[in-house]
């Protein structure tokens, strides 16, 4: 009875003095918080141009150097890493690790790459936890999950909301684990279930489809929403709504090259 007591008075000391982990990640504190209003630059192809003085960075996990990652962080900038977390991409040194079943149908205008049935977390979370191990290893900041957002396409799985739900969660307790923030990529329908569980946005043309409100909760967090658009014909109203709605907006090729242009 006695050490059933010691051990009551223990518990409840801890916990008043932040001892005990409660739903916040370990790493919370020591994590990157992206703020709105940062400053961008997202290159997944090409030679990265580290000339650019922006805040962030986002370039990809497995064409980036570490020495690239290092050169940004001494310049200042905040680096992001980029996967795809819900899509197999048949150029990528670890595509056989992924087995037959999983891959569904190939994503429209993407040769090479299929959707992911990610009902299978289980056969999945390993591989993907390989990608963030690699990104922390490299000393990035943040992960950039990407296609997390199947259960809206034509996957060639029956995929639900809920489904999406626990992968995109499993993502994010694994990017937290390792001490990274993590961005919510194109996922707009589920923004209002996740913005608690995610540290920021990025999102692709969410003025040209009218859906940049939907990412609000973000700024109401604190939290930042990186926007990159593709059509140059609205430079001017897109940004002026931009910095309204504490976006930061930055103008793309396709290709998603070294070329930019910010507000």
């Amino acid at each position: 009875m006695k050490r059933v007591i010691c051990v009551a008075f223990l518990v409840v000391m801890l916990a008043s003095c932040g001892g005990v982990a409660g739903s916040a990640s370990p790493n919370a504190e020591q994590r990157w918080q992206p703020e709105p209003g940062l400053s961008w630059q997202w290159q997944l192809s090409g030679r990265i141009d580290t000339s650019f003085d922006v805040d962030v960075y986002g370039v990809d996990a497995i064409e980036t150097q570490a020495t690239t990652v290092d050169r940004l962080h001494n310049d200042g900038s905040k680096v992001i890493c980029y996967i795809s977390a819900g899509s197999w991409e048949k150029w990528r040194p670890d595509a056989e690790d992924f087995p037959a079943a999983v891959k569904g149908r190939p994503l429209d205008g993407w040769p090479g790459e299929r959707w992911l049935d990610i009902r299978r977390v289980e056969t999945l979370r390993p591989i993907m936890q390989r990608r963030m191990d690699a990104c922390e290893r490299k000393g990035f900041d943040a992960v950039e999950p990407d296609n997390v957002d199947g259960y809206a396409n034509r996957s060639g799985f029956p995929l639900t909301g809920a489904h999406q739900l626990a992968y995109n969660r499993m993502l994010a307790e694994e990017a937290h684990e390792r001490g990274l923030a993590i961005a919510l990529k194109n996922d707009t329908a589920q923004v209002a279930k996740l913005v608690d569980e995610f540290d920021f946005a990025i999102v692709e043309e969410c003025f040209a489809y009218r859906e940049c409100p939907e990412y609000s909760p973000f700024v109401e967090s604190g939290k930042a929403v990186f926007v990159a658009e593709y059509d140059l014909e609205k430079v001017a109203d897109r940004c002026e709504k931009a910095e309204r709605l504490g976006f930061s907006l930055i103008f793309k090729r396709l290709e998603l090259d070294a070329w930019r242009r910010g507000c």
